[in-house]
């Protein structure tokens, strides 16, 4: 008689990585839902102290604040999520805003031509850093932070001293910060754009996951054939670009531009990735968190000066933040973690 192999049904196994993956998703999306609540909450708080706070140059503004911060939150995710972080996105802002600004001073160029100027700049930078961290293999700390100094102290050589004025620079390129459409200013509906562009990206394709697959796993990566080093080095070329635009934005939004333009914004940056839920470990995370994060604390800075309290209280306020958003993914990782084991020992 011959033994037949009873095969164990083959709807267990996606069924338990669908069950993963829906509970891992269930809990981010809580996780962003109560940013949500907590910026809905301190809009309206504001509002009752403050009846202009929600005027109609009162909302243009808490957009303007955020366009800016929501782009570099949505550059520093892509690299976050690869286990990795870009120190340098402060200097590069800076660096692209000045050289946007001798590009453009005292000339007839078009707001595309400066913007392109800004991004390949960005791009530049992103090069140097990606090179550094994915074939180097040096750490993205170390590498960042060293050219996070060198990039500022490029900046600081070639202004010598020089500011760039509004009065030099094309119509267009003041308008871009200043002008809207439909009654909606520029600047927020290109960091929505770009928002939109990069979360579906990283949901919708293959190379998208896979910088998600780098992050929650990195020798696991490499064993499935993912080209790591590839994905990490356009990261940061992404974020790179990401800060190249950043900067031509900034021109635009504040018409003068000096050596130490976003000079400390790294930080900022990183306080809004993590606060929005994008886990300084690596694999875990949405842009549209990151936004929401950079959002709130661009509101908690609003919100302060509406209500006259010491501008000190708004760093420490981000710094509480930030501890905070560590300590929970921290406690969401061990709880999914134990939940999924328990989850997968039941589908054998």
């Amino acid at each position: 008689m011959t033994a037949t192999a009873i095969s164990p049904p083959p709807t267990a196994e996606p069924e338990a990585a669908k069950s993963s993956r829906g509970l891992v998703d269930k809990v981010f999306r809580a996780r962003e839902l109560t940013l949500l609540v907590a910026l809905v909450a301190l809009v309206v708080g504001t509002q009752l102290s403050n009846s202009r706070f929600l005027s109609e140059q009162g909302v243009k503004d808490l957009f303007l604040n955020a366009s800016i911060l929501v782009l570099l939150a949505v550059g520093q995710s892509v690299v976050v999520v690869t286990r990795n972080i870009d120190l340098s996105v402060g200097s590069v802002v800076g660096l692209s805003a000045f050289a946007c600004g001798k590009f453009a001073s005292g000339s007839t160029h078009s707001v595309a031509a400066v913007a392109l100027v800004g991004v390949l700049v960005g791009i530049a930078c992103g090069v140097v850093n990606g090179l550094l961290v994915s074939l180097g293999r040096v750490p993205s700390l170390v590498v960042t932070l060293g050219t996070l100094y060198i990039i500022q102290g490029i900046d600081y050589y070639w202004a010598q001293g020089e500011q760039i004025n509004a009065e030099t620079l094309p119509r267009g390129v003041l308008d871009l910060g200043t002008g809207s459409v439909l009654g909606i200013p520029y600047l927020p509906l290109i960091a929505a754009v770009v928002l939109l562009l990069t979360g579906w990206y990283l949901r919708g394709y293959r190379t998208g996951r896979e910088l998600y697959a780098i992050g929650s796993n990195p020798e696991a990566a490499r064993l499935a054939g993912v080209p790591s080093a590839r994905r990490v080095f356009t990261a940061y070329v992404f974020s790179g670009a990401i800060a190249g635009l950043a900067g031509a934005l900034w021109l635009s939004r504040f018409g003068t531009v000096v050596a130490d333009a976003a000079n400390g914004w790294e930080l900022q940056v990183v306080s809004a990735v993590v606060v929005g839920g994008v886990a300084i470990t690596g694999g875990i995370g949405t842009v549209w968190g990151a936004a929401l994060g950079a959002l709130l604390l661009t509101t908690i800075g609003s919100a302060l000066v509406v209500l006259k309290v010491d501008s000190f209280w708004q760093k420490a306020i981000n710094g509480a933040l930030l501890l905070a958003a560590i300590s929970i993914d921290r406690i969401v990782q061990v709880r999914v973690t134990r939940a999924l084991r328990k989850r997968n020992a039941r589908h054998g």
